[in-house]
C-alpha cells in the first residue's frame, strides 16, 4: 500500500512537471520579440576612452544571454537608450602620514553612474526612465585596476537596468 501511494505520488509529479513551463532566469519577455539597444555615450566629466562600448555591449550581452530576445537597429518592441552620466574616483578612508605630510587616501571608490530609457511598446507601463549607479572598492593605482572594476561595476548595472526591464519581481 505504502509502495502504491509514494508511486503515484511520483507519478502526479512526473505529469504535473512535463505539463508546466517552468523559467529560472526570472525574466519576463512576454510580448516582446525585439529590442533596440541604443549606444550609450559617455558624457560624464572624466571620460574613459572604452567604457561606451564595453558598457553597450555588455547590456546587449546580458539581454542575449538571459532571454530569446532579437536585438535590433530601427523599430523594436522595446527600446533600451540612455548615456554615462559620472565617472568618479573618491577617497573612502584616510591613511595618516610621517613627517607632518597632509594624509593621502587608504582605499579609493569608482562609481559609474548610467541614465536609462526603457521604452516597452507592448505594455507601456513597465517603461521607465531612471539613473543607475554601482561602485567598486580598490587600493593603490588606478591604472593597473582600473579595466577590472569597470569590468565589475559593468556587470553590476547591466544586471541592475536587466532585472528592472524585465523581472518584474
Amino acid at each position: 500500500m505504502r509502495r502504491t501511494i509514494i508511486l503515484v505520488f511520483l507519478s502526479v509529479a512526473v505529469l504535473a512537471t512535463n505539463s508546466c513551463k517552468i523559467s529560472l532566469s526570472g525574466a519576463s519577455t512576454t510580448g516582446l520579440k525585439t529590442i533596440n539597444v541604443a549606444y550609450f555615450e559617455n558624457n560624464a566629466q572624466l571620460v574613459v576612452n572604452y567604457l561606451s562600448q564595453q558598457f553597450t555591449e555588455s547590456l546587449k550581452d546580458r539581454i542575449r544571454s538571459t532571454t530569446s530576445l532579437s536585438i535590433v537597429q530601427g523599430d523594436a518592441h522595446a527600446r533600451l537608450s540612455g548615456s554615462i552620466t559620472g565617472y568618479t574616483i573618491e577617497p573612502i578612508s584616510v591613511q595618516a602620514t610621517n613627517n607632518n605630510v597632509a594624509p593621502v587616501a587608504g582605499a579609493e571608490r569608482l562609481t559609474i553612474t548610467v541614465s536609462v530609457v526603457y521604452v516597452n511598446t507592448v505594455d507601456k507601463k513597465l517603461s521607465f526612465t531612471q539613473s543607475f549607479s554601482e561602485h567598486q572598492d580598490f587600493t593603490g593605482d588606478i591604472a593597473n585596476q582600473e579595466q577590472k572594476l569597470v569590468t565589475a561595476i559593468n556587470k553590476q548595472l547591466t544586471d541592475d537596468i536587466f532585472n528592472r526591464a524585465f523581472a518584474n519581481w
